[in-house]
């Protein structure tokens, strides 16, 4: 298991990637993977946006598992990835925001609140109604 988290850092994205789809998969039949949550959110301030997102995803997909409310207490810190610099990051957040509000409806507030104030123009033109799209789909999820 340590293994695949120091891979997550791997310079080559093919390793990281492949690192990544083992421990989602993992997080989502088991808790095994939530004992590195901090190193998730750690993950989160990465200049590298690839890195950024696979905290993002690892976070997301452990949803299920965070009976300690470890989410509830950096979801501040991780919405602000809803209007990452990185589009591709933006998009894979308000994404995940779908794992989250699944097994954290206490959260629905303020992710609706944090989706409702989306600054699309930030973005160039062929990515606005991208994500535009995703936070309707999640707001659609909300009601």
């Amino acid at each position: 298991m340590e293994d695949l988290i120091q891979n997550l850092y791997n310079l080559d994205n093919k390793v990281a990637y492949s690192c990544l789809k083992e421990l989602e998969q993992i997080a989502y039949t088991s808790n095994e993977v939530y004992k590195f949550f901090e190193t998730f959110v750690e993950m989160l301030d990465n200049k590298n946006s690839y890195i950024r997102t696979r905290g993002i995803v690892l976070i997301s997909s452990n949803a299920k598992w965070d009976n300690d409310n470890k989410i509830n207490s950096i979801i501040d810190k991780f919405l602000e990835h809803i209007e990452d610099e990185k589009p591709i990051t933006a998009r894979q957040c308000i994404k995940s925001l779908e794992n989250i509000i699944k097994y954290k409806k206490e959260l629905e507030p303020v992710i609706k609140e944090r989706l409702l104030k989306v600054n699309y123009l930030k973005y160039e033109d062929s990515m606005q109604s991208l994500i535009f799209k995703d936070v309707e789909k999640i707001l659609n999820l909300i009601k």
